[in-house]
């Protein structure tokens, strides 16, 4: 089995309303994504795909939904505020974790047709999370 990882940078703002403490307020990370993608063989040129192929996919999904906006819960009761305010943000059905947004990349990327091995998303220098799909047995 052979893998890549490509890196992807990207900021966003977001809280946690149900957070016993600070990241409950209004607040911003400025991420690194690390996407992994898994072949069994080679491509016709030797590699597992182009790590120019996941900037491109990653990129359009990023810089679309993610990238400097703020995200939120939908029951968040800024949202009615900031839509009457007409600023930039991205409803949740989840709260916006960094769990959450590695799960969202990583499906994105395998709707895309990549055969993603994993996305961990490092919301500081020394905290991460990463989604992967369960072991088939």
């Amino acid at each position: 089995m052979y893998a890549i990882t490509k890196e992807v940078y990207f900021c966003y703002g977001h809280r946690l309303m149900k957070h016993p403490g600070k990241c409950r307020n209004l607040h911003g990370h400025s991420v690194k994504a690390a996407i992994s993608i898994a072949a069994e063989e080679l491509n016709e040129q030797g590699m597992v795909c182009d790590f120019s192929e996941i900037s491109e996919a990653a990129a359009e999904f990023i810089e679309g939904e993610l990238d400097h906006n703020f995200l939120l819960h939908r029951d968040d009761p800024l949202v009615p505020i900031l839509k009457a305010a007409g600023e930039r943000f991205l409803v949740l059905p989840e709260h916006p974790t960094s769990e959450y947004l590695a799960q969202m990349i990583h499906d994105f990327m395998k709707n895309r047709g990549f055969a993603v091995q994993s996305v961990t998303l490092w919301e500081t220098s020394s905290s991460c999370a990463t989604y992967h799909e369960p072991t088939r047995l």
